[in-house]
């Protein structure tokens, strides 16, 4: 696989006798990434082997999504790519409206407060609901874990060139 590639899933497990498979998204719009059609590559990290392929029936239930590829027919023709991830490719990406942003782009951001006092940096980014929870990790031994509501009042600015964010700490969040 040449070029920029990221991750968008991780199959999990596989789904009925016919060659669907469960996959866990870690993606900003699965809606769009998992849509009948969407060409991705699936990635083994352990051995290195990549394979394109193309989704052609997609279901989401309870956050995971049963996907239907194309060419695979049986379970036992999916069963070897558990523990696989699912790319795409950086150019495939699509474009996104300002203030928005890819999970990427945030991962790694160093989080300060609006006093400029480092709080940590973004190690993982949850769905729970209505908004995106930023998982704040401090540098080691300087306190606990910060989860971050992706909200207006308390996410001030972003800054993705300088992987800089700056926040307001609402009470209780610390």
């Amino acid at each position: 696989m040449s070029g920029t590639w990221y991750n968008v899933g991780l199959i999990v497990n596989t789904h009925g006798l016919k060659g669907d498979i469960k996959v866990m998204s870690r993606t900003d719009f699965p809606e769009e990434r998992f849509a009948v059609g969407s060409k991705l590559v699936m990635f083994n990290e352990e051995t290195g082997q990549s394979i394109k392929i193309e989704i052609v029936n997609s279901r989401e239930q309870k956050g995971m999504y049963f996907i239907k590829l194309k060419g695979y027919n049986d379970i036992n023709e999916v069963e070897k790519f558990k523990g696989w991830l699912i790319k795409v490719a950086a150019e495939d990406q699509g474009s996104l409206d300002d203030g928005e942003y890819f999970y990427h782009q945030i991962i790694g951001c160093e989080v300060y407060s609006d006093e400029d006092e480092l709080l940590g940096v973004v190690t993982e980014i949850l769905s729970p609901g209505a908004n995106d929870v930023w998982v704040v990790e401090p540098e080691k031994g300087k306190g606990k874990q910060i989860l971050l509501p992706v909200i207006d009042p308390v996410v001030l600015n972003v800054d993705v060139a300088s992987k800089r964010i700056t926040v307001h700490l609402l009470e209780g969040l610390v």
